[in-house]
């Protein structure tokens, strides 16, 4: 594969760059958010997204007939990517996970219905996989859908939702066939989220950031809104996750951490001695940025497979999130080392080193490597598709 981008690319590179310089505002645009960043949480977050679609910039994957512009997936990667590096708001949830599997497996009632309005940024959805006895295993969800007239009644409780409380629809996986195996018997749902039946609790984070608890008390779902067939939902989850483990974690932020810490060490001295001199810090520099080095070409050749193949590749997916979301903590771990005890003074604390920085990443960071699949499941995924090794080893 060639690491090196075309002229095309570096030219859309440079106007993205431009589109952010005219459309730059503090409020929407916030590196100290970390991860979270990426979601349109407000209305002027929501409002910078629509700037995004009315550049054609949503959907560039997609294909023409669903008004997508049908071209390689790098494109998506640097807009991901430029957009993630000043804390902007980034293309994911509705143009990958929802707007490709609706493509791939949705009725043509639900492609004309939702994609129209996932191009011109005009829905956001909560995904709700995540249930108190099924977190990462999203395999053992409970969350029970009975057959009820022309539709479905859906009973139970999902964890961990995080867009639950500004999203407007909840794309949603529920067991439709609890007698079937674990990974069998699933479907997919979308539903309102201003549904009677739903009930929103907040769940605060250590990251300062909210995600929430959903209770489902009767909800009834047309069969309208049941996507693809009937208890395939794992299968199509499992596309949509190696989506995400690409997609919601980018590269750029963890980057930008360890320039931030590269700085702070050229600078800072401590007991009248540089810390750049400190052979153990330089070494552990050193081994971060070459971290920084492996993350990055793991991210391309994602997306080199993901061109080649059409779909998403589970295994570069997987190595790509093990490793990034790894280093991730280790950048913050190291800042918090580095920066000693001031380090755990909160952001925006005027006397903090890397102004309050190194507490905001190591609380952020926490969510990095259990979001989309924790590292012990990305583990086994590469030791089973990738290594060929055996479910009980």
């Amino acid at each position: 594969m060639d690491f090196e981008f075309y002229q095309q690319e570096r030219d859309f590179v440079k106007e993205v760059d431009q589109f952010i310089r005219d459309n730059y505002d503090e409020e929407v645009m916030d590196v100290t958010r970390e991860n979270m960043a990426q979601i349109c949480d407000t209305p002027k977050r929501r409002a910078f997204m629509k700037k995004v679609a009315e550049k054609g910039w949503l959907g560039l994957t997609w294909p023409k007939e669903y008004g997508g512009s049908d071209i390689d997936g790098v494109y998506e990667y640097l807009l991901n990517e430029k957009l993630s590096s000043v804390g902007a708001p980034q293309i994911g949830k509705g143009v990958g996970i929802i707007g490709k599997t609706l493509i791939r497996h949705g009725t043509e009632k639900l492609k004309q219905e939702f994609l129209p309005q996932i191009l011109d940024a005009e829905i956001e959805f909560a995904v709700g996989y995540s249930e108190p006895n099924a977190g990462s295993d999203a395999a053992a969800m409970r969350l029970k859908a009975e057959r009820k007239d022309h539709g479905w009644v859906l009973n139970g409780q999902k964890m961990f939702t995080t867009s639950a409380h500004f999203a407007d629809w909840y794309w949603v996986g529920a067991r439709t066939d609890p007698q079937a195996a674990k990974h069998s018997g699933i479907t997919l749902f979308l539903v309102k989220m201003d549904d009677p039946g739903l009930s929103i609790h907040a769940m605060p984070t250590m990251g300062k950031e909210r995600t929430n608890m959903v209770f489902f008390d009767d909800v009834f779902v047309h069969d309208d809104y049941r996507v693809g067939e009937l208890n395939r939902g794992f299968q199509y989850i499992s596309e949509a996750l190696d989506l995400e483990r690409f997609t919601m974690f980018t590269f750029s932020p963890i980057k930008a951490r360890v320039n931030l810490l590269v700085d702070y060490v050229k600078t800072t001295k401590v007991n009248d001695r540089p810390l750049k001199d400190d052979p153990v810090i330089r070494q552990r520099i050193s081994q971060l940025v070459t971290d920084c080095e492996v993350a990055r070409l793991l991210g391309l050749k994602f997306v080199s497979a993901a061109m080649a193949g059409g779909k998403p590749p589970t295994n570069e997916a997987s190595c790509y999130k093990l490793f990034a979301t790894e280093l991730s903590q280790r950048v913050a771990n190291a800042t918090m080392d580095i920066a000693s005890p001031g380090s755990q003074l909160a952001l925006g604390t005027q006397t903090a080193p890397l102004g309050g920085r190194a507490e905001s990443t190591y609380t952020y960071t926490v969510i990095d490597t259990i979001g989309g699949g924790s590292s012990e499941v990305q583990k086994n995924i590469i030791a089973r598709r990738k290594l060929g090794l055996p479910k009980n080893f």
